[in-house]
């Protein structure tokens, strides 16, 4: 999508579409920042609360609460599936929702309570005085990433299926950009609060991308220049209004719909499986791998495990043109393996160093990336024009399920460890 933008009209060319790849990826990149973020200071979020009052021009950065030093895994009150629920149960329920009636909504107010949103979650949790406070900033940023990731794959209905690799690129490439900036501003010496407060301008670079450089799709019509130029400066908005037409998810019927879901379950139940194992590492297990014999802190490992991770997401999803994969279920075997490795040190202690974690967490932001981009990739080749953008719209429900159900599981399992411990 983008400058070249396409349309419920006519879907762009291959070759069109390989002139305006950046806002694809922007796209991608901004809507999906926030909801990183978030999971990246999910262990400052739980483990401090900011002090009232301002009794000096600096921020004098949040206050310990009190640990469990002398436990072997230094265990917080609330395990950071905490954050991870907070920050995806909102989005399960627009991705529940939207199969049956968000397609009614126009694009363009879905696109602005998004980034509005997003705005928002950064705010609320850098002033946050409290866990809870936070918490309700976290939910603000899953209902950004749930709403934007449902009406951009619904989108790409309407474009080239390079579209889908723009995009997983992009989302990717938030993962990266939002681990990485958020461990390298807090290791600069940034308060969290600080650096929170500096990443508000990605919501607005999100509506800039959409409202200015995604147009119209008659400029690429053979209607004449004067027109086609006419209709390349205006953002898509007049032609997004739902319209019961052939090709559009709004003129399929519940019977057609349920057909479409039933055959989507090859591609939607491994993709469950390899987000529920890979969030259960992430906020179950990542937090419980701690090591003291490294000049690292705590707080500082998690920051660098979830860099790492985003890092073999962003390379995987990227890897589209390079590799593609058939069977999906593959990568869900392989990630199981992953979580029964970590479950298994976490428990038994066995790896001395944690550069060895180090080169497992990017294995398996490898394996989550490329079933992601994969999946969609797949539905893209082999659903017909008329049933695709609902199939996209369905199928966003797969990670989201995966992840919410290892953060439910990751809670009972920290609680359980951390008594033993």
């Amino acid at each position: 999508m983008g400058g070249c933008a396409g349309s419920r009209r006519r879907r762009l060319s291959d070759s069109e579409a390989e002139t305006c790849p950046a806002p694809s990826r922007l796209l991608g990149l901004c809507n999906n920042f926030s909801y990183v973020v978030m999971l990246s200071a999910a262990h400052d979020i739980l483990s401090h609360e900011r002090t009232s009052g301002n009794q000096s021009h600096v921020d004098p950065g949040p206050a310990p609460i009190p640990h469990n030093s002398s436990s072997r895994f230094d265990c917080n009150s609330v395990s950071t599936a905490a954050v991870l629920l907070a920050d995806i149960l909102p989005t399960l329920v627009i991705k529940l929702l939207a199969p049956l009636g968000l397609h009614l909504l126009p694009y363009s107010p879905r696109v602005l309570v998004s980034g509005i949103c997003a705005a928002g979650s950064f705010v609320l949790v850098a002033f946050s005085h409290s866990v809870g406070t936070s918490l309700c900033g976290v939910v603000l940023a899953s209902i950004s990433s749930g709403l934007g990731e449902v009406t951009f794959l619904s989108l790409t209905a309407f474009y080239p299926r390079a579209v889908i690799s723009w995009w997983s690129s992009g989302t990717g490439g938030a993962g990266l950009l939002g681990a990485l900036s958020y461990l390298g501003l807090t290791q600069a010496g940034l308060s969290p609060q600080q650096t929170l407060l500096s990443m508000l301008g990605i919501p607005a670079l999100l509506l800039a991308s959409y409202f200015l450089l995604l147009t119209s799709p008659e400029a690429q019509d053979p209607g004449g220049e004067e027109e086609a130029e006419s209709s390349a400066r205006q953002p898509l908005i007049r032609t997004e209004a739902p319209e019961s037409k052939p090709g559009s998810s709004s003129s399929l019927s519940l019977r057609e719909r349920w057909t479409v879901f039933k055959g989507l379950l090859w591609y939607i139940v491994p993709l469950v499986v390899v987000y529920f194992a890979e969030y259960f590492i992430n906020q179950g297990l990542f937090e419980l791998l701690f090591f003291r014999n490294t000049s690292l802190s705590h707080a500082q490992q998690y920051r660098w495990y979830q860099m790492l991770y985003q890092a073999g997401v962003f390379a995987s999803r990227s890897s589209l043109r390079c590799c593609h994969i058939r069977f999906t279920w593959a990568l869900a075997l392989l990630q199981c393996l992953n979580l029964a490795f970590l479950l298994a040190d976490v428990w038994f202690g066995f790896l001395p160093s944690i550069y060895f974690v180090f080169l497992i967490i990017l294995y398996e932001g490898l394996l989550g990336g490329a079933a992601y981009v994969n999946t969609f990739h797949n539905i893209a080749l082999e659903t017909s024009d008329e049933h695709r953008e609902f199939a996209m719209a369905a199928t966003c429900i797969s990670d989201t399920l995966g992840i919410s159900l290892s953060g439910l599981l990751a809670l009972p399992l920290h609680d359980f460890l951390c008594q033993l411990s």
